[in-house]
């Protein structure tokens, strides 16, 4: 699965996602590390990425056509745990069950948003 990674997300999560054999990019160290919002959509978008951030802006795409968004919302976030719940969605989801999906993973719960695009 092609996958973006936000600057937020551990690079441990990076590492065991490549070790899956997903298609990472992680713009950090890259002359893209720091774009806007906009811009990660945008490239979100064009290279068919599922996205994964702790930011909850990425949230507002829901209804539009696109290859996944995966949010982290926990109230006292450490790379461990943002690592964990990254895990658990990625192991629940196949990678055709991303497509138009919003999953935003809070510490107990979960919630789910289909797009019927």
């Amino acid at each position: 699965m092609n996958i973006l990674v936000d600057e937020n997300i551990p690079l441990m999560t990076i590492q065991m996602l490549r070790e899956m054999n997903h298609n990472v990019l992680d713009i950090r160290g890259t002359r893209d590390e720091g774009i806007t919002d906009e811009a990660i959509w945008g490239i979100v978008k064009r290279e068919h990425r599922l996205l994964i951030t702790t930011d909850k802006y990425f949230a507002q795409y829901r209804d539009e056509n696109h290859h996944g968004i995966l949010v982290i919302r926990l109230k006292q976030p450490n790379k461990l745990r943002i690592h964990q719940r990254i895990m658990q969605a990625i192991k629940h989801y196949s990678p055709e069950d991303w497509q138009c999906l919003l999953v935003v993973m809070r510490d107990t719960v979960q919630s789910v948003w289909k797009s019927k695009i």
